[in-house]
This record gives structure tokens, sequence and C-alpha cells, in this order.
């Protein structure tokens, strides 16, 4: 990483966690992450989900011919886990290089989860197979019991399902997605090489007061939702640490500014606009910028056994104002940082 006072050169990152939608509101979101990184791990969550092979080909297929001309982005897809899921047909796309991880939705954890898994011992002959041929699997990690409190959901998650599922099937390939707990980071720290994380730039920016004080501020909600101080502090100093066992995943959601304000306002915060500015903001603050290219470009393809990529971006300091709201090809959504002013720009 080439660093100065006045800029940051890193070799070009990844997102390893990313939600583009379908259709126009995907065509507008969809240049914001191919300004800044070369491959995204592209969430299959959409209605109805990706399970097969021949939906991933054609959500792919679909992203790329959105992609303004002249830009580049490589979108690794997905394939959505049900109870019902085929083993053979994900072990197919997997081998093919259509599906580069299947992802475990608990079912109504979270935005297009209904078809997710309702009971993980459903799926134990697909997440065989997947231990078998090394197929990574991304877990969004929260129990739904309604007895269990919601800012509890993800520690009991890592009793109840981590543990025992890596105790029976020791060498599976898990990425936890989008921590926001200090037992998360205990958990990965304690694992094995073939455990991994994810971190949002909002989880390491805000604690639960950014939804609750001052009144209900849903463009701060997402799942799994930001939890106390303690548990920030925590996610910044395990992604700020240089350990490769955490990478960037900006989870970035959009929702329309309606869905988001409304009386039952969707989970999700769009932050891909700003993505690594946001990143680069806490690694400063952190005293660790030398690391952030670690986390942004080199974690994530060596963990996921991808090279890394070629070319560089620069973010340069240079104050800005982040937009109220940004049109995202006729639909409004409110960025994450709307209307702050933020230390670093990309080039």
């Amino acid at each position: 990483m080439a660093d100065s006072s006045a800029s940051i050169t890193i070799r070009r990152p990844d997102d390893w966690h990313l939600h583009l939608r379908d259709g126009a509101v995907m065509q507008g979101v969809l240049p914001f992450t191919a300004r800044q990184f070369a491959r995204a791990i592209v969430m299959p969550n959409l209605s109805p989900p990706i399970v097969r092979v021949v939906d991933a080909l054609a959500y792919r297929g679909r992203i790329v011919a959105a992609l303004p001309e002249g830009v580049e982005l490589t979108p690794l897809m997905t394939a959505y886990l049900t109870d019902h899921s085929d083993a053979d047909e994900l072990a197919a796309g997997f081998a093919d290089g259509v599906f580069t991880a299947a992802k475990l939705y608990p079912a109504h954890a979270t935005t297009g989860s209904a078809h997710g898994v309702t009971d993980i011992r459903a799926i134990y002959p697909v997440l065989e197979r997947m231990q078998a041929i090394g197929m990574p699997l991304l877990v969004h990690g929260e129990v739904t019991q309604p007895d269990i409190d919601i800012f509890d959901r993800e520690a009991v998650f890592i009793e109840r399902i981590l543990r025992p599922l890596l105790s029976d099937l020791p060498g599976l390939k898990l990425v936890f997605e989008h921590i926001t707990t200090a037992e998360a980071v205990a958990f990965v720290d304690g694992a094995g090489a073939n455990v991994a994380a994810t971190i949002t730039p909002q989880h390491l920016h805000i604690n639960r007061n950014a939804m609750l004080v001052g009144g209900i501020r849903p463009h701060a909600y997402c799942l799994p939702v930001a939890k106390r101080e303690k548990h920030r502090l925590a996610l910044r100093k395990a992604a700020t640490s240089g350990s490769d066992r955490y990478f960037l995943g900006t989870d970035s959601a959009p929702h329309a500014v309606s869905a988001k304000e409304s009386a039952c306002g969707c989970a999700g915060i769009f932050n891909a606009p700003f993505a690594l500015e946001s990143y680069a903001a806490v690694f400063e603050e952190e005293g660790a910028l030398d690391r952030l290219e670690g986390f942004a470009s080199e974690h994530g393809p060596r963990f996921y056994g991808l090279p890394l990529n070629p070319g560089t971006i620069t973010l340069e300091r240079s104050d800005h104002d982040v937009p109220a709201v940004i049109d995202a090809n006729g639909t409004p959504i409110v960025p994450f940082h709307a209307g702050e002013t933020l230390r670093w720009r990309l080039r």
C-alpha cells in the first residue's frame, strides 16, 4: 500500500457481501459498486430466490448487461439454501464456476428470507457435500425464535447453531457474515482457519443509539441490528487488527425511501456509494491505515482461493458532503452517512 498524508493507494478491493436487487434498481445501484470493487459476492435473496444454476446464470447475465460501458465488475454468484436444496445441483454449479458459495438464511431472519432454512439438520446432507468439495457456506447468523431478544440473536446463534455445526463438520469452509458482536469476534478468533467473517462499514461506525436516540431512525436499521458500544469497539479492533480472518463485506442493501420510512420499515443500509471512504475513516481513526489493504483487498481472495486483483485504487484526503438522497434509476434511496462530511474521497 502506498501511503501519504494526502492519499492512499491500495490494490483494487472486492466486496464479499452485496445486495444488488434486480431490474431498474439494480441498474441504478450497480455503478457505485463497480467504480470501487473488482469482484462482488452477490446475495441470492431475490423473489423468487436464486436456488438453481440456471437462476444464477440468468441473474449474472442481467448484472453484466447492466454494467456501464467500459466498467468492469465480476459478479460472484451464490445459491440460496432451502430445506429442499439439492446437493448435486450445488456441487455441479460449484464445479462449473457458476456458484462461488451458498448462503444460509434462517427462515424469516431478514429481508427475503421467507424461503430460508427452518432447521439446520434438514440440510446436513448438502453441507456435508459442501465440506467435501470445499464450497464455502455464507451464514446469516441469527436465531429467529420470538422469545429471543433481537439484540441477543447473534450470540445465541453461535451457541445453538454454529458451534454444533462445526463440531459435526469441522472441515466446512464458513464465512460468518456481517458480524455485530464481541461474541462473534471471539468465536472467529477461536475457530480454525476454515472460518472467517465479513464486517460492514455501518457496524464499525454506529451502535444501537443511532436507531433509537432522538426518535426512531429507520435509515440506521439493518439486520443484524447494531448493538451496544462495546460490540462496535470489538468489531473495530478485529477489522483493523491485520488478522486475515476478517475482510470487507459491505452488506449494502438498497431500499426506496418509502420502504424505509413506513410503519414496518425494511432492514438494510445502502452504503455502496461511499463504502471505501467509510472504511478508510475507521482505519484512520484506529491508526491502522496500513492495514486497510489487507482487509479490503487481500484477506478475502485468499480465503476464497482466488487471485489478488491487478490494478489499484486511490483514496485522497478531500472533505466532501454525502447527499441526503441518491436517485437509483428513478428510485430515491438514502445512503449511509447521508448529510455527513467524509474525509476521504475515491479519486
